[in-house]
């Protein structure tokens, strides 16, 4: 399983981006799929994810109400849209899969990096204010 993001770049306070993960292989609509984010120093840390538990969403409190992810099954495609972007904002935001079939463990776990067993490369994004 290969995950590749895309979609990040410089941008202004206030404005918007729309980061984009393509997930290989045919299992994608039963993953749950996180972004998270980490900056130099610090922890990688969990900002938003989306279970195959009826799409579920999941969000971090800095992040709620400004960022939405969603999925598209058919295209094996995950998404973050940010909006109201921050310069506290800036950093390398991941992908990642979680194969976890166990709807109890997908709930307690979904904000856990360890839940995750597959990861993208990573994309910077940028806010200068």
């Amino acid at each position: 399983v290969t995950l590749v993001e895309s979609g990040g770049g410089l941008v202004q306070a206030g404005d918007s981006l729309r980061l984009s993960c393509a997930v290989s292989g045919s299992a994608f609509s039963s993953y749950v799929m996180g972004w998270f984010r980490q900056v130099p120093g610090k922890e990688r840390e969990f900002v938003a994810a989306i279970s195959w538990i009826a799409d579920s969403t999941y969000y971090s409190d800095s992040v709620k109400g400004r960022f939405t992810i969603s999925r598209d099954n058919n295209e094996n495609t995950v998404y973050l849209q940010m909006n109201s972007l921050k310069p506290d904002d800036t950093a390398d935001y991941y992908c990642a899969a979680s194969d976890q079939k166990s709807p109890g463990v997908v709930v307690h776990y979904i904000r856990q990096r360890e839940l995750y067993n597959y990861w993208g490369p990573g994309v910077q994004v940028t806010v200068s204010s």
